[in-house]
């Protein structure tokens, strides 16, 4: 009978632990959901501050068209108003989470422009982010712009 008690115990615990797991990842895809939304957000109104705070020091972005981006030179053409955007609406978010490592998926349908070029459409992204020093931060971006359906055969 003490084995009984023991083995039921014991599953238990194991239980309680993988429900407590599935629930703080939870969380923290949510909370992830949250940051690609708050980046949507901070882009459309220029908050630099929270662009500042979520994307690492080394974020690297990589453009539909081939080109790259540093977090210096992404938020400099925020401030200069290089890059402007009216409108960004993120769709189909998935977040897969790996410990410490976290890659988000998305769409982001854009009214936007870059030095001057209308650049508004709907882009595929993936991020990239790890937890460091206690918060979640974006290392690495990219994004391709989705295929138009032609309507002709």
């Amino acid at each position: 009978m003490k084995h009984i008690a023991i083995a039921v115990s014991v599953a238990v615990l194991v239980f309680g632990v993988a429900v407590l797991a599935q629930t703080q990842s939870g969380s923290v895809e949510q909370e992830l959901i949250k940051l690609e939304i708050g980046w949507a957000n901070a882009v459309v109104k220029t908050d630099l501050a929270f662009l500042d705070r979520i994307l690492a020091d080394d974020f690297i972005q990589w453009n539909s068209d081939g080109t790259s981006q540093t977090k210096a030179q992404l938020l400099a053409a925020l401030k200069s108003g290089d890059y402007a955007a009216s409108s960004q609406v993120l769709s189909d978010i998935k977040v897969r989470i790996y410990g410490d490592a976290a890659v988000g998926t998305g769409l982001n349908t854009s009214k936007e422009k870059y030095m001057g070029k209308d650049t508004s459409g709907q882009y595929r992204w993936t991020d990239t982010w790890i937890k460091k020093d206690g918060r979640w931060q974006c290392v690495a971006g990219h994004g391709s712009r989705k295929e138009q359906k032609s309507l002709q055969a």
